[in-house]
């Protein structure tokens, strides 16, 4: 008995939120936030600042890797007149510089999503910031980011584009 009253009043409160959720119907919206993106103040400026650290970073790597193409080559060169013990030393310097190079790779890799991340994130948590505002304030349900190819179709969405722009004051 106890458990045909639990289920009578579980589906009771399931059909109650099933009736209340059928009555409002969501408000449906979508933007680009890649064009949001390349609108927004700030955003040239640390694109072009990322872009020049990612040359620096590549020109070290480049350099290394000639320092290390130059002392191969010569080693491969003068082998034959090295004595056992200088070319063990030889190979060894050869097998350090190329494990510097490897890490010095991870490292900037890592180094590069850093500043990236420290660059872009303000802009990006702005952009957030104003389109949650717009949405909030227009009684949005759902905002969809069309920019990343994943809604393929919808039928009453509103493109608030125009609204968070405003909000930016773009």
């Amino acid at each position: 008995m106890k458990k045909l009253l639990n289920f009578s009043l579980l589906v009771l409160i399931l059909f109650g939120a099933m009736n209340v959720s059928a009555q409002e119907t969501p408000k449906l919206g979508h933007i680009n936030t890649n064009e949001l993106l390349r609108q927004m103040p700030g955003r040239d400026t640390a694109q072009a600042e990322l872009e020049r650290y990612a040359r620096e970073l590549e020109s070290t790597f480049m350099e290394m890797q000639d320092e290390f193409q130059r002392k191969y080559q010569e080693y491969l060169e003068k082998q034959e007149t090295f004595s056992p013990l200088v070319r063990q030393s030889r190979e060894r310097e050869l097998e350090s510089l190329q494990q510097r190079i490897m890490e010095f790779q991870e490292s900037a890799q890592e180094d590069l999503m850093q500043q990236e991340e420290r660059l872009l994130n303000p802009i990006i948590e702005k952009a957030r910031a104003a389109i949650r505002e717009v949405a909030d304030e227009n009684g949005f349900t759902y905002i969809f980011d069309t920019s990343g190819g994943s809604v393929l179709y919808w039928e009453r969405g509103e493109n608030i584009m125009p609204m968070v722009r405003e909000k930016l004051d773009l």
